[in-house]
């Protein structure tokens, strides 16, 4: 089937994400080390390099911000139920929920600080893991593509293609760029994205047809009634 493929990743990115929330959890040392250094790394870049900072502020609070990404959602929903889409449409809500649900409920159950600093460039609050940010971009630029018709011209799907991909790891970065997340964070952020986009588009079937509520083939005016 069409859908194999993202649902075999959508199980892979499931069983990869219980893996580094486990870590995560018990604080394994490789992986603490390793989100130290990043941060600590970006951190001073962040601080050395002002205006950079500011455009990093302007694009994860505002062009690539959760509500941001939900507003698009949103639109998509609005859009897909004024066309008679009701089925995708759900779809969309669902997957907007749930991601939702998903990443204040492990925030809640983890509980993780975020990085602290003497010279913050930046603020956040609530737990760390996972990023918010990540995941929703994520979720909402994954159900976008999904729902791109399949007779797009090339340049159309291979723009829509860029866009998501800078916004899903431009966002990631800022929120490190920023010292507010563990790199650890956003792997997880985008891990639950994809899983959550895979379920959400589960047994779709063809992408970018809309439900017309008629009969796909309709009898001509002159033919017999079946």
């Amino acid at each position: 089937m069409r859908n194999d493929p993202l649902r075999l990743a959508g199980v892979g990115c499931v069983l990869i994400a219980a893996v580094l929330t486990v870590l995560v959890v018990v604080r394994w040392g490789p992986l603490l080390f390793l989100d130290e250094r990043i941060a600590e790394e970006l951190h001073a870049r962040a601080v050395a390099h002002p205006g950079t900072t500011q455009a990093m502020r302007v694009l994860s609070d505002w062009v690539w911000d959760p509500w941001t990404m939900r507003a698009l959602a949103a639109a998509a929903f609005i859009t897909l139920w004024w066309r008679g889409d009701r089925g995708r449409a759900l779809r969309v809500a669902v997957a907007a929920v749930v991601a939702s649900v998903v990443q204040q409920g492990l925030k809640a159950l983890v509980g993780r600080e975020r990085p602290v600093w003497p010279d913050p460039v930046d603020a956040a609050h609530y737990s760390a893991y996972p990023s918010g940010h990540a995941m929703t971009a994520t979720v909402v630029c994954g159900m976008l593509l999904w729902l791109l018709p399949g007779a797009a011209p090339r340049w159309a799907l291979a723009t829509a293609w860029a866009v998501a991909a800078v916004s899903v790891l431009g966002v990631g970065f800022t929120r490190l760029h920023l010292g507010v997340h563990w790199a650890s964070d956003v792997l997880a952020g985008w891990l639950l994205g994809v899983a959550v986009v895979a379920g959400a588009t589960a047994g779709s079937g063809r992408r970018g047809r809309a439900c017309s509520g008629r009969s796909p083939v309709s009898p001509r005016a002159d033919g017999p009634a079946r």
